[in-house]
């Protein structure tokens, strides 16, 4: 009996440290941002994955045309290729974060190579925008406590998210604003893609629709759209500032 017992509780001991070192919200392993305060009428809407040749061009429009800032989390060999796409985000007045060189899954690189993917990361945004923001969101949200510690070690905050539009397979618009609204609490901190990690060029016309949509929708419920700097400053002025 008790080695069976052992060996049940063994097994969902190790489901639980797997889910947590996925799941948007896990903190065992390490204090991560994935949301403001409940019921707060502010959104940070991010994205992944870029930078994108044509549509993170085609979102800074969508974004200008409504005068909301965002929070890009960008890949360094990406960056590298479209530097003055870079440039164009920091000079619309958004936040550029890291999201490592290649976009590889943590979990499951040595310390060093993490260390490599977050250091080339932020030389590259170095090199094509000069000073910019500390946060990090870790690829596919797969961290364990060596990721979360040298990204500490860096000086980088990690971002998760609370909501996700679900929409690195571009689904249609409505898809994604469909998943979006069903998932939405205030203060949330949105997740959707301008890139793809696999290949410059992934087709994200549906999320860059989506995006105007979902602004105009959650506008007209009188939400304020904020960066993940902001409303982390909302909602923990002492961490925001370290």
């Amino acid at each position: 009996m008790f080695p069976a017992l052992f060996g049940l509780t063994a097994a969902a001991a190790a489901s639980a440290a797997g889910y947590q070192s996925m799941a948007p919200s896990g903190q065992w392993y390490g204090r991560t941002f994935a949301g403001g305060m409940h019921g707060s009428k502010q959104i940070a809407l991010t994205y992944d994955d870029g930078p994108n040749d044509p549509h993170t061009l085609k979102l800074l429009d969508v974004l200008a045309k409504h005068s909301v800032r965002v929070t890009f989390f960008m890949i360094g060999r990406y960056v590298q290729q479209r530097p003055d796409i870079a440039r164009a985000v920091v000079q619309a007045g958004h936040v550029i974060g890291n999201h490592t060189f290649t976009h590889p899954l943590l979990i499951f690189e040595s310390e060093a190579r993490t260390r490599t993917q977050l250091v080339d990361c932020r030389q590259a945004l170095e090199d094509a925008v000069g000073k910019h923001s500390n946060l990090f969101r870790p690829p596919f949200g797969g961290r364990r406590p060596a990721t979360l510690r040298i990204a500490r070690e860096l000086g980088l905050q990690t971002v998760m998210w609370n909501v996700t539009g679900y929409d690195w397979n571009a689904p249609p618009a409505a898809v994604i604003e469909k998943r979006v609204a069903r998932q939405m609490r205030g203060g949330d901190v949105i997740l959707l893609h301008d890139g793809g990690h696999r290949a410059m060029a992934a087709n994200r016309a549906q999320t860059v629709i989506a995006t105007d949509n979902l602004i105009r929708r959650y506008k007209d419920q009188r939400y304020e759209f904020v960066t993940v700097e902001e409303m982390r400053a909302v909602s923990n002025p002492v961490s925001a500032a370290g």
